[in-house]
């Protein structure tokens, strides 16, 4: 069954019973995870117990096909509902799921992960199509998803949140549902045990202390570097970034997140506004830190150069996925292209 964007979340929480089998993708890796994990604990709670979770790898589901359907099919020695796990699968696990949807037996839940699957895959149109299964696609978290996961985890540590450091965590955080989570998590844990915490308000400084020890700040050093046009220290924070094991796509999707709200400003600008005016009108708002910043890149991008600096940025992140070539040397070209842009 194909679902609507906004039913997701329910499922999530709470998968219709009439569906036997799950298949969660998507580019987000992180998210996949979490989404399976949430809808896998709600029949079985200890997904390490043996007699309630099978976990089959996908490859062998090509040469034997019938296996999804026998552990669907199996009863625990123990009793209770079965999971049946599959991660990382492709078309290698379409035959078998085929085979257990058209004849489905048993109560057991298959909860199948994959990639980013086209709408053509196979796998994903027999899910989609299916009555009684579901297919759940898993995007890069958005500005609303972003916030409610920002908000949820605060809340959960007895914390609440200025509209800056909402601000900066949603500028920085978003490619990875898991990396996302772990980052607000230690800085849950930075803010101290509550009851004995000087403040139960985070602050920007807050983030600024704890986010910062992470990928976050570097990757806003490559996008500051890029964006103005300085070329050693993009060359520098390039550097820095790779060797510590920063994803290339994660830089390149927060620059054209940057990109993408300059290109809005500017076309406020183009309108008659000042460029104080047209920053006020961004969501999130441009927090504190950044403001001048942000105003002298707008004064050197004109509404046009932007709009070809994210199509540069787009090409270079399918060039990641498809080419073969090193993705960090596709994304140093695409920065370094659009920083000599600036300093023209």
């Amino acid at each position: 069954m194909k679902i609507s964007y906004r039913d997701i979340d329910a499922q999530v929480r709470k998968l219709s019973p009439g569906y036997q089998a799950v298949l969660i993708y998507g580019p987000d890796e992180g998210l996949v995870r979490e989404r399976a994990t949430k809808i896998a604990k709600q029949v079985v709670e200890d997904l390490q117990d043996p007699f309630l979770v099978a976990n089959i790898d996908p490859d062998s589901l090509k040469s034997e096909p019938g296996i999804l359907a026998d552990e669907a099919a199996a009863i625990s020695m123990m009793g209770g509902r079965r999971v049946i796990r599959v991660e990382g699968a492709g078309e290698n696990a379409t035959k078998a799921a085929e085979n257990f949807l058209t004849n489905p037996i048993g109560d057991g839940l298959i909860i199948i992960t994959a990639g980013n699957l086209r709408p053509t895959a196979g796998l994903r149109k027999l899910f989609e199509k299916s009555k009684n299964a579901v297919a759940l696609p898993c995007y890069e978290d958005n500005q609303a998803s972003l916030d409610a996961l920002i908000h949820e985890v605060m809340r959960g540590a007895g914390l609440s949140i200025d509209a800056d450091a909402v601000s900066f965590l949603q500028m920085n955080l978003g490619s990875d549902r898991l990396v996302s989570r772990s980052e607000l998590n230690k800085l849950s844990i930075y803010m101290g045990e509550a009851g004995k915490r000087e403040s139960d308000m985070v602050t920007l400084d807050d983030v600024s202390a704890c986010v910062g020890d992470s990928g976050a700040l570097s990757i806003d050093m490559i996008t500051s570097a890029t964006l103005s046009g300085n070329l050693r220290g993009l060359d520098d924070s390039l550097f820095k970034a790779f060797n510590r094991g920063e994803n290339a796509i994660a830089v390149l999707r927060s620059l054209l997140r940057k990109v993408q709200r300059m290109h809005l400003a500017r076309g406020y600008m183009d309108q008659g506004f000042s460029a104080d005016q047209a920053m006020g009108k961004l969501i999130p708002r441009v927090f504190a830190m950044e403001t001048n910043r942000f105003k002298m890149d707008l004064n050197k991008w004109t509404t046009g150069r932007l709009a070809s600096v994210m199509s540069i940025t787009s090409q270079a992140e399918q060039d990641c996925k498809t080419t073969g070539m090193p993705v960090e040397a596709i994304c140093a070209r695409a920065c370094l292209r659009i920083a000599n842009a600036a300093k023209r």
